[in-house]
């Protein structure tokens, strides 16, 4: 596993390696050991799975307000996808700045995306499946979410957005007197 950093501190992207031979390969997705660097003392609490099937389709951007907020890690394993992640860390220099990497099998990159970032993605390839490792449980009252559109952010979506759940379409956009969360 390689560890490389971003413009936005403490977002990181991890370079997984794998073997290949004529059967097929093999990928070590996490390893607390050498990712104790970015991970520090957090544990795995949750493991999800994610399967979009429309090209286009964006979901997120989501994140866990504190106490309950987390830090994931993901990972596509079929199909591709954008990935986004948006620091709302308060005081933060990089604050409302996002970050966007495209995740694929063939790429073997894992964002490292800590407490205090909004999340989300775009599908790049139809039935797109996403691994997801939570340092935290999914708490439904500690959710919040941003706009995927909201202009303050800026993002630039590399496809039409085509499908987005209701939910995340009735997020609002920033307000100007958010100030962010606390990581």
């Amino acid at each position: 596993m390689k560890l490389l950093s971003t413009e936005i501190q403490g977002l990181a992207i991890v370079e997984l390696d794998s073997i290949s031979d004529r059967r097929g390969a093999f990928s070590r997705l996490y390893c607390e050991d050498e990712l104790v660097v970015v991970t520090g003392d957090r544990r795995i609490a949750q493991i999800n799975q994610s399967r979009t099937s429309s090209v286009g389709s964006v979901r997120g951007l989501h994140f866990q307000h504190p106490p309950h907020a987390e830090m994931k890690l993901v990972r596509c394993l079929k199909g591709r996808v954008w990935d986004v992640a948006v620091d709302l860390r308060a005081g933060s220099s990089t604050f409302l700045r996002w970050h966007a990497e495209e995740l694929s099998p063939d790429n073997a990159r894992m964002l490292v995306i800590p407490e205090g970032f909004a999340h989300g993605f775009q599908v790049l390839e139809a039935d797109s499946e996403m691994l997801y490792l939570h340092t935290a449980a999914y708490v439904p009252e500690a959710e919040g979410g941003l706009l995927h559109s909201d202009p303050k952010l800026g993002i630039t979506w590399p496809l039409p957005v085509r499908d987005i759940s209701d939910r995340d379409r009735r997020q609002l956009p920033v307000s100007p007197d958010f100030r962010g969360i606390a990581a």
